[in-house]
């Protein structure tokens, strides 16, 4: 069982990264949000890893934060709920808006994902409330995606509850201007965590240059 990857990031394509352990490529399947997180090729990365065994295969799945893994395990709980639509749903919604989504009984967090209509929303908003009543609020910045630079390094620089609501704000204000969370996101956190100090116009400035490409 591999439990965690610590290897060059090769390429990152669509849902998926390769990286490179000892000359050997995992193939580690993640949400939009860790993949933004990981740094450039062909740098050192270090992931969470869920492992899942099936008949025909064995597939790893790659998180940033120990807080989205956390919540992948509790989203694959739910009836109808796959390793697939699990990432999905992790992609354009962070754990802390799960979070209170959840306490909220709000099903968009969980309707914006691909393959989650309605009546799947109110299974996982059901099934999620009584587990999610015992978790604290989740940390949204503890990104455990290390750089090559040391063990302290992340390539989530920002932390804490001020870049958490930095971020949320941002995200809001282009979602408002036409582009997906699922998008916005990787590019959003990295701004933060490279832009120390940076207000909201100047990282909502950045993303739209970004997006723009």
């Amino acid at each position: 069982m591999i439990g965690q990857l610590t290897g060059l990031v090769s390429h990152v394509e669509g849902d998926h990264c390769l990286i490179d352990v000892n000359g050997v490529g995992y193939v580690v399947s993640a949400s939009s949000h860790t993949l933004g997180l990981l740094p450039r090729p062909p740098e050192v990365a270090r992931v969470l890893v869920e492992t899942i065994v099936r008949e025909d295969a064995i597939q790893l799945f790659g998180f940033a934060e120990a807080d989205e893994q956390a919540w992948f395990r509790l989203l694959t709980t739910v009836q109808g709920v796959g390793a697939r639509v699990a990432l999905a749903i992790l992609s354009v919604s962070r754990p802390s808006l799960l979070w209170q989504a959840v306490h909220a009984e709000d099903r968009t967090a969980f309707t914006q994902a691909a393959g989650v209509g309605p009546k799947l929303a109110t299974r996982l908003l059901t099934e999620l409330k009584s587990k999610v009543a015992r978790m604290p609020a989740p940390a949204s910045m503890s990104g455990h995606v290390m750089a090559s630079g040391g063990a302290g390094e992340t390539a989530a620089k920002g932390g804490g509850s001020g870049t958490d609501g930095l971020e949320q704000d941002a995200l809001m204000a282009l979602e408002g201007l036409g582009f997906r969370r699922a998008e916005s996101w990787p590019i959003v956190a990295r701004l933060i965590g490279e832009n120390a100090g940076a207000g909201l116009d100047v990282i909502i400035r950045l993303a739209l240059r970004e997006l723009a490409r």
